[in-house]
C-alpha cells in the first residue's frame, strides 16, 4: 500500500452506525438549528456579495468532500492477501437529486445577478432546502459504519438547509410565486438530465455490468428505493411513477415557498401591530401632555 492508497485507507476507519435520533444525529441537528439561527440574528449584517462568497466557498467544501467519498468508494484493501484494488462504484456517481446543490452553489457563485443566477438561488431556497431537510430529520439508510462517509453526509445535507436559510433570511430570494417558477425552471432541467444519463447508460452497455446506476432514483431499469415512491414504482407504470415523482416534488418545492411568505406575512403583521402600538401610545401621551 503507497502513501497515496494509505490516505485514502484512512477514511475507511469504521464505527458503530449512528442510530434514528441517536447521539450523533442529534449533535448535527443542533449544530445545524444553530447556525440557522445565527443566521437569521445577523441576516442583515450579511451582504449579497458575502452570500456569493458563501455559495462559492461551500460549493468548494463539498466537492472536495466528494472527490474523498468516490475515492473511498473506489478504493478496497484486502487484509487477508495485504492487496489494494481500484473500482469504480457507479452507483455512487455523483448526480443524485442530492448532489446537485454541490454543482448549483457554484453556478450561483460565479454569475452577476441576472434571471439565470435568480432560478439557481431559487432552487437553493426551495428544492434543495426540502432536500436537506429531509435527511437531516430522517437520514434513513445514509448512515454506515464509515466515520469518513457518515461526516460528509451531515455537513452536506445540513448545509443545504443552511444555505436555504440563508438565501430567504437576506433576501436573496423573492417572497413570491414566481419564486417556485424560477426554481421549477432548474429542478426540471436536473430531472431531464437525470433522466438522459440514465438511458445513455443502457445504450452504453451498462445494464450488462452488473453495476447499478441510477441518477435521481428515476431509472426505468432499476427499482427506485426511496420511501412511498418505492411502492408506486413497483405497482405501477414507469410513466405513473415519474409523473408521482415529478409532482410530488414539485409539491415539496411550493410548499418550501409558501412556509416562507407566511413566516414573512406573520412577521410584518406583528411588526406593523407594534409601529401602530407606538403611534396610539405617541397620541396617548400627546393628548395627556396638554
Amino acid at each position: 500500500m503507497n502513501a497515496f492508497e494509505r490516505f485514502i485507507h484512512f477514511f475507511q476507519t469504521s464505527m458503530p452506525t449512528p442510530t434514528w435520533f441517536g447521539w450523533f444525529h442529534l449533535i448535527w441537528l443542533v449544530l445545524m438549528i444553530g447556525i440557522c439561527s445565527l443566521v437569521i440574528i445577523f441576516r442583515k449584517k450579511i451582504s449579497q456579495k458575502s452570500v456569493k462568497y458563501i455559495l462559492l466557498s461551500m460549493s468548494c467544501i463539498l466537492i472536495f468532500l466528494e472527490i474523498i467519498k468516490q475515492l473511498e468508494y473506489s478504493f478496497h484493501w484486502d487484509e487477508t492477501t495485504q492487496t489494494a484494488s481500484w473500482d469504480y462504484q457507479w452507483y455512487a456517481f455523483p448526480f443524485q437529486f442530492c448532489s446537485t446543490p454541490m454543482y448549483i452553489m457554484l453556478m450561483a457563485g460565479l454569475c452577476k445577478k441576472n434571471l439565470f443566477r435568480d432560478a439557481l438561488y431559487s432552487y437553493l431556497a426551495t428544492f434543495a432546502l426540502f432536500a436537506g431537510l429531509c435527511v437531516m430529520i430522517y437520514p434513513g439508510d445514509v448512515f454506515c459504519s464509515t466515520i469518513y462517509i457518515n461526516f460528509q453526509t451531515m455537513i452536506w445535507h445540513s448545509s443545504m438547509v443552511i444555505i436555504g436559510v440563508l438565501l430567504w433570511a437576506t433576501n436573496s430570494v423573492e417572497y413570491k410565486h414566481k419564486t417556485f417558477l424560477k426554481a421549477l425552471c432548474v429542478f426540471a432541467s436536473m430531472l431531464v438530465i437525470a433522466l438522459f444519463m440514465n438511458f445513455i447508460w443502457k445504450w452504453s452497455g451498462g445494464l450488462e455490468t452488473g453495476e447499478t446506476f441510477n441518477m435521481f432514483f428515476i431509472s426505468p431499469y432499476y427499482t427506485c428505493t426511496l420511501p412511498i415512491l418505492s411502492e408506486i414504482f413497483v405497482k405501477a407504470h414507469y410513466i405513473v411513477f415519474l409523473l408521482c415523482y415529478t409532482l410530488g416534488f414539485c409539491l415539496a418545492g411550493y410548499i418550501f415557498v409558501l412556509i416562507p411568505m407566511a413566516i414573512k406575512y406573520i412577521n410584518n403583521k406583528i411588526l406593523l401591530k407594534k409601529q401602530n402600538n407606538k403611534i396610539d401610545n405617541g397620541i396617548n401621551q400627546t393628548k395627556e401632555e396638554k
